[in-house]
């Protein structure tokens, strides 16, 4: 599966808004086009969002040059372009920070903008590459967590739709299976945008691994069935404290496996990692449109008028999680001190 991809024409990404119905592939040729797809989640999942937002930027460059522009200062507003669009995801400022490490090297290096604008091509390439290995590092490390037999309850999607392909949590599960291990999931449906619902059901029936849709809000009663025998989210960000925010609802399965003595475990690459925020307290929520809420597929299901909260993310705290998965191993609590130490590749 092609989440997003790089081509000849511009960058290719599948429109997750309309699936399961409709398998469509939109091709964009602009930064303005490629920020406007995450902005309004033809691209999501974290790490997706950083590879899209680094094709952006590339898209940008290129354009720039072509066009001759002021590179500098062009390349200053592609960024915040990128940057405006959605603001809990740490992998886009990730991407972000490292095409522009990479572009202010090749300036260093009085590089032609021509060149330069290719060679950022050639790193937002290697970003993508980069994420799908680092998926198939976590699935092996996550896997090994996984007993044969197990059914997983897993919230949102964090598959390859959420990725360049591969998937974090469901990486673990993928992973877990192709080692010949017997495995079950259970999906929470993912109130308000149905991503449990839409998407990790149809990637998961697409690979034939047996899976039950539930609600959101069935979880604690098939735990307390004994049906579930761990939990595997992804992540958007992870303080230092190991406090993580992911899609709304997450908290509250956390708080329900820790109450039926459940292992819970955040799946995630290093790059989700955010050690300049102590806890989960500074991470930035959020807040989506009030028809998500009030209307499925443009259908109204609640009054016209009512007053509507709609964040897209929660903190899960850190007492909460038994154990962080990266590409670089598996952070247990102190996660303080884990966490510093993967980060650090030691």
């Amino acid at each position: 599966m092609r989440t997003v991809e790089w081509t000849p024409a511009g960058v290719r990404v599948i429109d997750q808004r309309v699936l399961p119905g409709s398998e469509l592939y939109r091709t964009y040729t602009t930064c303005e086009e490629v920020a406007e797809a995450i902005r309004t989640m033809v691209i999501r999942g974290a790490p997706a969002i950083g590879v899209a937002a680094a094709f952006g930027i590339a898209l940008g460059v290129r354009a720039s040059v072509a066009a001759g522009e002021d590179l500098p200062a062009a390349f200053e507003r592609i960024c915040q372009t990128m940057a405006a669009t959605r603001p809990t995801a740490v992998n886009l400022f990730w991407a972000i920070e490292r095409m522009r490490r990479q572009f202010e090297h090749l300036r260093a290096e009085k590089t032609p903008e021509a060149l330069i604008a290719e060679a950022l091509v050639a790193e937002a390439q290697a970003i993508h590459a980069e994420d799908i290995a680092t998926c198939r590092q976590i699935g092996r490390h996550g896997a090994e967590l996984i007993p044969d037999g197990a059914t997983v309850l897993t919230h949102c999607n964090a598959g390859a739709l959420a990725t360049a392909g591969y998937g974090t949590a469901l990486g673990v599960i993928r992973a877990a299976v192709e080692q010949g291990k017997r495995i079950t999931v259970y999906a929470d449906e993912t109130r308000p945008f149905l991503q449990g619902a839409r998407l990790t059901t149809w990637e998961l029936m697409q690979d034939g691994i047996p899976v039950t849709l539930i609600c959101d809000n069935m979880a604690g009663h098939f735990m307390k069935l004994g049906r579930i025998n761990c939990v595997v989210v992804g992540a958007d960000r992870i303080a230092a404290n190991g406090d993580t925010a992911n899609k709304i609802g997450t908290y509250m399965v956390a708080v329900l496996a820790q109450r039926h003595r459940i292992p819970f475990y955040v799946a995630a690459p290093v790059s989700t990692l955010d050690l300049t925020l102590e806890t989960g307290d500074g991470i930035p929520i959020e807040d989506r449109a009030a028809q998500e809420v009030t209307h499925i597929a443009s259908v109204p299901i609640a009054p016209a008028g009512v007053a509507v909260a709609n964040p897209a993310f929660d903190v899960t705290p850190h007492d909460l999680i038994t154990g962080i998965i990266t590409e670089r191993g598996v952070a247990y609590p102190p996660f303080t001190v884990s966490l510093r130490r993967l980060a650090a590749g030691t």
